[in-house]
């Protein structure tokens, strides 16, 4: 099936017939969210994403379940997609995502605005025909978190990839976003 954008409500609607569906199954699925979902989700930052990266709990219940709202809501089958696990780091910074209810059986987790900024700058993917990159979410976390200099930005990058640096394109676009925060 192709993908289409999911925005706040199809993501709500989706989520919440998966936790419907686990309350069926006499389970509490736990899910942590990254990338675009939580733009949109937590942030309104951005209208829509294409997929929920994200790491569900129990595994294998989870996927099946997820399986069943995709077929009931005509999503593509990896309309959550665990290929996020790749790039987390071993030490995260996650809390409950509040305001948004999917009912009793689903617990969702997000990252904090530190850690999510971390995983966007490692990834710094650039811009494609019809994918933005990197770039716009790591300026809005920028504007959101408002530090002080590329020393603090670069202090919380380690904080979670102490083995890593920052590339050369992440620290242009640190550079250029904490221009327009001052």
């Amino acid at each position: 099936m192709p993908y289409e954008s999911l925005d706040r409500d199809r993501l709500t609607q989706a989520l919440q017939r998966l936790g419907q569906l686990a309350v069926g199954e006499g389970i509490e699925l736990e899910l942590s969210i990254y990338g675009g979902a939580v733009f949109t989700l937590v942030y309104g930052s951005r209208d829509s994403t294409k997929d929920v990266d994200a790491l569900i709990r129990p595994v294998e219940v989870g996927h099946r379940l997820a399986r069943q709202v995709a077929r009931e809501q005509e999503l593509p089958d990896d309309w959550i997609n665990g290929d996020v696990a790749l790039f987390l780091a071993k030490r995260e910074a996650k809390r409950p995502l509040s305001g948004v209810s999917f009912g009793p059986g689903l617990i969702v987790t997000v990252p904090t605005a530190a850690y999510l900024l971390a995983l966007k700058l490692r990834a710094c993917r650039p811009a494609l025909p019809g994918y933005p990159g990197d770039e716009p979410d790591i300026q809005f976390l920028i504007g959101k978190m408002k530090p002080a200099s590329l020393t603090e930005v670069e202090s919380i990058f380690a904080r979670f990839f102490p083995q890593d640096v920052l590339t050369d394109t992440a620290v242009e676009i640190v550079e250029a976003a904490l221009r327009e925060v001052t």
